[in-house]
């Protein structure tokens, strides 16, 4: 779903990089269709809403849309030959010759803290002012 919705290099972009990512670019990527505000939120709110979705003279038609599509994409590419990709990367992760999975999961177990932000969430720490060129170093 994720490359349909976001095009195929956002989908690589944002299952890669793992950043986080807030509402706004959420909805300019296109993989959110609307933001609900805090009375949208309410559980009264969210029922009205689901009756009126439900009752709603096209959602029949969306629905089974929605499900011819899916019939296309499991025909394409079963949801158990993803499930089996997963697993496989899943196997060397816990049995590779990378430690790295390994140094996360137990840094993350026994809450040991990050030792710096990464300057792809954290830019402002940049040591490169905007208007000059790369390699040049601005002093601390």
């Amino acid at each position: 779903m994720l490359p349909r919705r976001a095009g195929a290099a956002n989908a690589t972009r944002i299952t890669q990089c793992r950043l986080p990512m807030g509402v706004a670019e959420a909805r300019r990527l296109g993989i959110v269709d609307r933001v609900l505000s805090g009375e949208e939120l309410a559980d009264i709110s969210l029922v009205q809403r689901g009756a009126t979705m439900a009752s709603d003279a096209g959602f029949a038609k969306r629905l089974a849309a929605k499900r011819q599509r899916r019939a296309a994409d499991e025909a394409e590419k079963p949801l158990q030959s993803y499930r089996d990709e997963e697993l496989r990367r899943m196997k060397l992760n816990f049995y590779g010759f990378d430690p790295s999975y390994h140094v996360a999961r137990y840094n993350f177990i026994h809450k040991v803290p990050k030792s710096r932000t990464p300057l792809t969430i954290a830019g402002h720490r940049s040591r490169r002012a905007p208007d000059r060129p790369v390699g040049m170093v601005v002093p601390s």
